[in-house]
């Protein structure tokens, strides 16, 4: 039987400039940096990730629309439009759009059968409207959290997920059976086969998910858990997120890596992930 993940590949819908203290933490209070932070980090990469399952066509995230770069209204209010306009610098040009970028990696974009939605933040969900066939996987948690009081206050907009037509599937985790992947005891086989396990890693947003691919080597698609490998492996926290969860699901990582040496590490948002991805036997072309 053959390899039920054939090939991968990766895809951009644009870049972001984050301030430094976001990325590496700061002492400051954020509305500090936010607000008075000089030093950004310039042309972080908005993934998507393709993976091409013997069954179904499935994507890591939906990225970006070239809308919050073009709509001086994507923000929904004032309080909000200011905060993040200081927050993130997208770079995002209408070529850059998801179905486009499909296309150009020769894709169809109706014939994605799945997109795992790591975060349901807006630089993870800007391009579901693109994929209209596509079932669209979160968390429970992720689900409950976009109901929530104010969840545009972490870039996370109703808006631009609960869209006509669109497919999604709440996810809840169940025990994982052997030892593989602890010290994560519980998570969720996406395609029944053990080849896509996603995990719990809260800390960044609530209900934010990894997604880990039993490939050689192994991969472990992280998100927005953290925005460099180093920084995980160091225990340096970014200047946003739940530290204490995030501390929890950092040490299962490391913990992970350790059980798994070759294990690759990919943040979203981190330049050298993705040349490491492009790396790997399956992104180059390997079936």
């Amino acid at each position: 039987m053959t390899q039920p993940i054939q090939r991968l590949a990766h895809l951009q819908t644009g870049t972001v400039d984050l301030h430094v203290q976001h990325v590496e933490g700061s002492p400051w209070n954020a509305l500090l940096w936010i607000f008075f932070g000089r030093e950004r980090i310039k042309g972080l990469p908005l993934s998507v990730y393709v993976i091409e399952h013997r069954d179904a066509l499935i994507l890591i995230d939906a990225g970006i629309s070239p809308r919050a770069v073009t709509d001086p209204e994507f923000w929904p209010d004032a309080v909000t439009r200011v905060i993040m306009n200081n927050i993130f610098r997208f770079h995002v040009e209408p070529e850059d759009a998801l179905g486009t970028q499909l296309c150009r990696a020769g894709y169809a974009p109706e014939d994605v059968d799945k997109a795992i939605i790591t975060p349901l933040h807006v630089a993870h969900v800007g391009g579901i409207a693109d994929i209209p066939g596509a079932e669209l996987i979160t968390s429970r948690e992720a689900w409950e959290h976009l109901l929530g009081p104010h969840p545009e206050r972490e870039g996370v907009l109703r808006r631009d997920i609960e869209i006509p037509g669109a497919k999604w599937r709440q996810i809840e985790y169940a025990p994982i059976e052997g030892a593989t992947l602890q010290p994560f005891t519980h998570g969720h086989d996406l395609m029944g086969d053990g080849s896509i396990m996603l995990l719990p890693t809260p800390g960044h947003l609530d209900g934010s998910l990894s997604v880990f691919l039993r490939v050689d080597p192994p991969i472990l698609f992280v998100a927005d858990l953290c925005y460099r490998t180093d920084l995980l492996i160091n225990e340096q926290f970014p200047g946003t997120g739940k530290h204490k969860l995030l501390a929890e699901s950092w040490a299962k990582v490391r913990a992970l890596k350790a059980r798994l040496p070759d294990l690759l590490i990919v943040p979203s948002h981190e330049e050298a992930a993705v040349a490491r991805l492009l790396a790997h036997p399956l992104a180059n072309g390997g079936r």
